[in-house]
């Protein structure tokens, strides 16, 4: 019918010129189709991850979720250490918040949950750049240990004095922070000593100076005393009240009198094989973590290069939550 309408309006003998035209129309349906078929093939060869590569995703993201956990949990304990801490009676607190050693604990924490947040999040959303910020953190922070490793190693005389100023320091603020406080005396206890070099180092510090005002002139802390422990149970706090004001022979009876300086460096020589095995195990694992992130993104960034020269470059976005 169309045919027929055509010629009707048309000068005879220009009706032939339309038939190609009319036929060219027709045929354009057919040339659709055809490009659903060449959609549904380009689907077809789209390439697939590996079972090996599915495994190795969710096994990073299982990877990265414990060391999220571990990081959260450091960072609770800093916090709790932080609050738990109660302000002195005019409002401030008895240390400074960047004096504060629990602070290291929520640095430490804070930065390893960030890290394998972006780990977790990069496996599990197929995100190159969650990824790329995994792999990055993971180089930076193993490049500072390597770095530390090679100070240890070359700067040993230097560290030692660093260590004796520590030392020294946490003998003059014993009292005023508990954390110091509890770290003295579990080096005391632990390795039997007392003060730096000697006991008589805690003359140095203002509440156990013979010349300062209360209980504790001319004392020591309880750490230093052979036996802590009244009747083998009860902590006797007042073991150490003037040892200071004593002979040698009396003090040595009562007190370590040895200093925690020699014995810490010993100590330190002693579990350096501890320190380096402990060490190559954190770097090792920074490693397993690292591969596996790198093996999950160089099969996503494949898969979006693939798509996007097949479809005129319509492939993911790659924002950093996944495809947009």
């Amino acid at each position: 019918m169309a045919l027929s309408r055509v010629r009707r309006f048309q000068p005879h003998g220009e009706g032939t010129r339309l038939l190609p035209q009319a036929s060219r129309l027709v045929e354009l349906p057919y040339s659709s189709f055809d490009d659903d078929d060449d959609d549904d093939t380009a689907e077809q060869d789209t390439p697939k991850p590996s079972p090996f590569s599915h495994c190795v995703r969710y096994l990073a993201f299982l990877w990265n979720l414990l060391f999220l956990l571990l990081g959260l949990l450091t960072l609770a304990v800093g916090v709790w250490g932080l609050l738990s801490k109660s302000p002195l009676p005019g409002g401030e607190r008895g240390v400074s918040l960047g004096s504060d050693p629990m602070l290291l604990f929520v640095l430490a924490g804070l930065g390893a949950s960030t890290v394998s947040l972006a780990g977790c999040l990069g496996a599990l959303r197929a995100s190159p750049c969650l990824l790329r910020f995994f792999l990055g953190a993971v180089l930076a922070f193993g490049g500072l240990e390597l770095l530390g490793g090679l100070l240890l190693l070359l700067l040993r005389r230097r560290l030692r004095d660093a260590l004796r100023d520590l030392l020294l320091l946490c003998l003059l603020r014993y009292q005023e922070d508990p954390d110091l406080q509890f770290l003295v005396d579990e080096v005391q206890q632990s390795l039997q000593c007392c003060g730096l070099e000697s006991y008589r180092d805690w003359e140095s510090n203002p509440y156990f100076n013979c010349s300062a005002p209360g209980v504790q002139a001319c004392g020591v802390p309880a750490s230093c005393c052979q036996e802590p422990l009244q009747n083998g149970s009860v902590p006797n706090a007042q073991c150490g009240f003037g040892a200071l004001a004593l002979g040698p022979a009396a003090a040595g009876a009562l007190l370590h009198t040895g200093g925690c300086g020699a014995a810490l460096a010993a100590w330190l020589r002693g579990q350096a094989g501890a320190i380096a095995a402990g060490a190559t195990v954190l770097v090792l694992l920074e490693a397993v973590g690292a591969l596996m992130a790198l093996k999950v993104l160089g099969e996503i960034v494949a898969v979006r290069v693939w798509q996007r020269g097949h479809r005129g470059g319509l492939g993911w976005a790659g924002g950093c939550f996944g495809p947009e």
